[in-house]
């Protein structure tokens, strides 16, 4: 079994490819992540062009500064989801802070017909951005967790099937098909912990 510290080898390679300019790399990578990057900038953000916006930054990102990037903290994917989502909740955060200030009058706060309206909004952010982090990382958490427990959990949630149904359908005993939903749902626990994906600490 390989060390589970070092870090896998098309890592490694795709970020010294990448530090090098070669824009086949950045190909390779677009193709690899730009689902999970949309996906996860949609759930932030609720909108189509804005997480289309949010694919085109994070890709920029990835070509302008691979050297951000650091194999030994965790693999690309991780932290390709880490730059999506601080990007994304920066843009949701921009976008709220212009519709509170966007009336005539000044500042938010400072007067308007849309006072009270663009308060709320204003207290509302932050539990917006809570709401949109923690499925953010929900999404994540799912996509990348082993695929037997992945399948356990899509029968059992999204088919409505018991575990007895599950175990069935996996080709697994009841006791199997139990302890897999059990991780799955541990996993998708950590979702509240924290606002950025999993297993990696710098996204910039």
């Amino acid at each position: 079994m390989a060390e589970k510290d070092a870090p896998p080898r098309w890592d490694r390679k795709m970020q010294q490819r990448l530090a090098r300019g070669e824009a086949a790399a950045l190909g390779e990578a677009y193709d690899r992540f730009a689902s999970l990057v949309h996906s996860l900038a949609h759930r932030v953000l609720g909108e189509e062009k804005a997480a289309d916006a949010v694919t085109r930054e994070v890709f920029a990102h990835v070509w302008e500064h691979p050297e951000t990037y650091d194999p030994k903290q965790g693999p690309l994917r991780t932290w390709i989801a880490a730059v999506t989502h601080r990007l994304a909740v920066q843009r949701l955060r921009d976008r709220e802070e212009l519709r509170r200030g966007g009336w005539p009058g000044g500042p938010a706060g400072a007067g308007g017909p849309d006072d009270v309206e663009e308060l709320v909004s204003g207290e509302d952010l932050e539990s917006k951005v809570r709401r949109a982090s923690v499925a953010a990382r929900a999404d994540y958490i799912v996509h990348s967790m082993p695929l037997p427990l992945r399948r356990a959990l899509e029968l059992a949630y999204f088919q409505r099937r018991d575990y007895r149904q599950t175990a069935a359908d996996l080709g697994v005993t009841e006791d199997e098909a139990r302890r897999r939903l059990r991780l799955g749902l541990q996993l998708l626990s950590t979702a509240h912990d924290a606002g950025t994906p999993p297993g990696y600490g710098g996204a910039a």
